[in-house]
């Protein structure tokens, strides 16, 4: 994760600092973003870019992502410029940040322990009677096009049923 400073703006007594935030994830997912730190420690997202899109959760979940960098960041630039002591920790957990236990997308194994997993999935989904691509989707972290392509690799190594009848 980067993050540095766009702008910044002091006005009664308060600083508003704008900071870019790029996200790089080892799967080549990416997300850039524009947020507002104020001085009392709140942060606020003012534009999203992602690549692959984010689904609804992981947008959730971005704040958590990003907050603590972003704080500290924020901080170091107000002690850099004498204005500010360091902060009191905000949330509730000490100990390791928010951004190592947070991943876009869930660790995922590769090869053949993944296909098994995936079709292990995929057949609990069918027997719920949910439909197992969406399932497939919320277990891997990756969207329609790329499920959908972890399936066929699942049946081709002839863990899922062939989707036709061979004639």
């Amino acid at each position: 994760m980067s993050v540095w400073p766009a702008w910044e703006v002091c006005e009664h007594g308060g600083t508003l600092s704008w900071l870019y935030v790029r996200l790089d994830f080892p799967d080549g997912a990416g997300v850039d973003a524009l947020a507002v730190v104020s001085d009392g420690g709140s942060v606020c997202v003012e534009e999203i870019r992602a690549h692959p899109a984010l689904s609804l959760d992981d947008l959730a979940v971005l704040a958590d992502w990003i907050e603590e960098p972003l704080l500290e960041a924020f901080w170091a630039g107000e002690r850099a410029a004498g204005r500010a002591p360091i902060p009191v920790a905000h949330h509730d957990d000490p100990g390791a940040s928010r951004g190592a236990r947070r991943r876009a997308r869930p660790a995922w194994p590769r090869g053949a322990e993944g296909r098994l997993l995936l079709a292990r999935e995929y057949r609990a989904a069918q027997e719920a009677g949910a439909d197992p691509v969406l399932a497939v989707m919320r277990a891997t972290g990756h969207g329609r096009r790329r499920s959908l392509g972890l399936i066929a690799r699942a049946r081709d190594a002839g863990l899922l049923t062939p989707r036709h009848a061979r004639r």
